[in-house]
C-alpha cells in the first residue's frame, strides 16, 4: 500500500457506487412526463433523445459552463420553453422533478456494508462531474464531504475536485486513495496529482493499453476492503 499510511478515500458515484444510465435514463423519461403536462407542445416537439442534442449543443457552445450539468439541463430548459411561449420560471419545477428521480440510486450491493465500515477508520469524501446528491441516498450520512464538479468549477480529469478534497480534510497525496471505474477520469486523473487509484472495474473490461496499470484493480469494494485489511 502507498506509504505514509492512507488517510483519506475519495470515491466517484456513478458506476463506481451505483449503475448510472438506468438512473439518467428514468429521471429524463420522468421529466418528459412532466413537460407533457406542464410544457406539452415542447414534450410533442421533443424526445429525450432531442432533448439530450439540445443540451450537447449548448455544451459545445458554452464550454466555460460544461462542467456544471445541472446548469446545462436548467439553461437547456429554459431556452426551449421560452421557445414554445412558456414561462422560463417552469425550469425550476421541471429541475426538482428531474433530480428527485436522479437521487433515485440503488447501490450495488457490496456499497453500503464496506463504506460503513471504511468511515470509522478514514475519512471518506465522494468526487463526481454528476449532480447526485449523496445526502438524499442510502448512503447519506457516511461522507465527510461530498464534492461535485460543479462545485468545484471544473469535472475530472481536472484536478480541481480532488485538491478541494484535500483542502476540506487537511490531507495530502501521499495520504489519500481514490476509487472509480474510468481509468482516464479517476484512475489517471488522481494519479496526475500524486494520488494512488483503485480502479473499480465491474464489468471484466480491459484495461487501457495507453495508461500504466493502477495501483490495485478490483470489481467491487468487497476486494478492497479485503486488501485494505491485508496491507
Amino acid at each position: 500500500m502507498p506509504q505514509p499510511p492512507i488517510r483519506l478515500l475519495t470515491f466517484d458515484l456513478d458506476d463506481t457506487l451505483w449503475p448510472c444510465a438506468p438512473v439518467i435514463q428514468a429521471a429524463e423519461e420522468a421529466l418528459h412526463r412532466w413537460l407533457r403536462i406542464h410544457a406539452p407542445r415542447l414534450a410533442e416537439a421533443h424526445d429525450v433523445a432531442s432533448l439530450r442534442r439540445r443540451r450537447r449543443q449548448l455544451m459545445e457552445e458554452e464550454p466555460r459552463i460544461a462542467h456544471d450539468l445541472g446548469l446545462v439541463r436548467h439553461r437547456s430548459l429554459s431556452a426551449l420553453l421560452d421557445d414554445f411561449g412558456y414561462s422560463v420560471q417552469l425550469a425550476d419545477a421541471a429541475m426538482e422533478c428531474f433530480l428527485d428521480h436522479r437521487n433515485r440510486v440503488e447501490p450495488y450491493a457490496d456499497v453500503l456494508p464496506v463504506l460503513r465500515a471504511l468511515s470509522e477508520r478514514y475519512q471518506l469524501v465522494s468526487v463526481t462531474n454528476g449532480n447526485s446528491n449523496v445526502e438524499v441516498t442510502a448512503l447519506r450520512g457516511l461522507f465527510r464531504h461530498s464534492i461535485t464538479a460543479a462545485e468545484a468549477g471544473a469535472a475530472k480529469p481536472d484536478p480541481a475536485v480532488f485538491i478541494r478534497a484535500l483542502e476540506l480534510t487537511g490531507c495530502r497525496p501521499a495520504k489519500t486513495l481514490h476509487l472509480g471505474d474510468d481509468p482516464w477520469l479517476d484512475v489517471e486523473a488522481a494519479r496526475a496529482l500524486g494520488i494512488a487509484a483503485v480502479w473499480v472495474n465491474r464489468h471484466a473490461r480491459d484495461w487501457p493499453d495507453a495508461l500504466p496499470p493502477p495501483v490495485l484493480a478490483v470489481a467491487n469494494l468487497r476486494e478492497f476492503a479485503d486488501w485494505l485489511d491485508r496491507a
